[in-house]
């Protein structure tokens, strides 16, 4: 309930309710009325700087429009000046690439001459490398198959007996010695030179102590050193003695033999480091030679022969030289008999020569009706001239 004055209005009274309603809402758009004037005031105050600061703005503006534009004149100057210089730069790097496409392709040309003179070098180099390791593996091939030859005792005195032969028949005529020659006593040599008395028939025979030389060869310790000396020497003191027995005769050969080594290796270990084996040979009268010793050895050999034979040739020589002094003799006579034909011919010519002489003398006189004064007994011998009336 609400009094007011003398009136007394109830709460639930729809009229009072609707007052009630009008003057809150009168209130509270009164309300609003105030806060929206002070609100109007406050944001006149506050638009003002506002707007000064908007004329400002507007000023700046302008002036960047100005500056806009005049940055766009520079821009499109500085643009075109761009422009051209990129077309000027353009066409130097055009220039610059052509002249470098030009010195490329002659490098490249160049480079590729080079590479293909480099390649066909190379591919000469190849072929030669392939042809020496040929060679190489055909000479491996023949390296083991001579030590298969020399691994075995009946092959390797095969081989020694093969070069021996090689070096005699290069160093002397072929009927001046007897290669596997049987002597005497049955033994066979492997080759027997015919030498004359004195010396005689000398024997040479191949020998290859190959096995206790590579045992000295291969020894690591003094005691297999020892060992392996022990043995070369018990095998060539073998050697010299069975050469000594078998191919020194009295009557028959030489008082001496030659023991061929087929090793210039095995020849200088002896001379070097057995010089009592060499010792024993010469008291033996067996000499230890090797392939190039032989040579030198046989060479002399070869001028004793010749001597020898000369010798016994000097008879025959002597008849040969009184027959050619006589052909000599007989050319001389033939010679002088063919001269004085040669003097007579000469003679002959010389003659013919004056008598054509003569002959074309007295020729040319009769063609150029050349006559001297005839002597009075010439006269008579002259043929009278008949007249031109006579004749017709």
């Amino acid at each position: 309930m609400i009094r007011i004055g003398d009136q007394v209005y109830a709460l639930d009274d729809p009229a009072v309710l609707a007052g009630i309603a009008g003057l809150v809402l009168a209130v509270v758009i009164l309300g609003l009325l105030v806060a929206a004037m002070r609100a109007s005031l406050r944001s006149a105050r506050l638009t003002e700087p506002l707007s000064q600061q908007l004329a400002h703005l507007g000023h700046r503006v302008q002036h960047l429009s100005d500056g806009q534009q005049q940055l766009s004149g520079g821009l499109t100057h500085v643009s075109e000046a761009q422009a051209a210089s990129q077309a000027n730069m353009l066409k130097l790097m055009e220039q610059r690439l052509t002249e470098v496409s030009a010195r490329m392709n002659e490098n490249l040309q160049g480079s590729a001459t080079r590479t293909a003179r480099s390649l066909g070098d190379l591919q000469q180099r190849l072929e030669t490398i392939d042809r020496a390791q040929q060679n190489i593996e055909k000479l491996s091939g023949d390296v083991l198959s001579l030590q298969d030859i020399l691994s075995n005792k009946q092959t390797r005195g095969a081989f020694g007996e093969i070069q021996l032969n090689d070096i005699v028949l290069k160093a002397l005529p072929r009927d001046s010695y007897t290669l596997q020659a049987t002597l005497s006593n049955g033994k066979r040599a492997d080759c027997l030179i015919h030498l004359p008395n004195p010396p005689g028939p000398i024997v040479i025979d191949a020998k290859f102590p190959l096995e206790a030389y590579e045992r000295l060869r291969a020894a690591g310790t003094d005691r297999d050193l020892n060992e392996a000396a022990k043995q070369l020497r018990v095998s060539v003191k073998a050697h010299i003695k069975a050469i000594s027995d078998k191919y020194i005769l009295d009557g028959e050969t030489a008082d001496g033999a030659l023991m061929f080594l087929p090793s210039e290796a095995v020849y200088a270990e002896l001379h070097a480091n057995f010089p009592e084996l060499v010792r024993d040979g010469f008291a033996a009268r067996v000499w230890i030679v090797s392939p190039t010793t032989c040579m030198a050895t046989l060479n002399t050999m070869r001028a004793i022969l010749k001597d020898a034979r000369m010798r016994e040739q000097a008879g025959a020589i002597r008849k040969t030289l009184k027959q050619l002094h006589r052909d000599v003799e007989l050319v001389v006579e033939r010679v002088d008999k063919l001269n004085t034909h040669f003097n007579q011919a000469r003679g002959d010519l010389e003659g013919i020569g004056t008598a054509a002489e003569r002959a074309g003398k007295r020729a040319a006189r009769l063609d150029n009706f050349d006559f001297e004064e005839l002597e009075p007994g010439e006269a008579a011998q002259v043929v009278a001239l008949r007249s031109s009336s006579n004749e017709t």
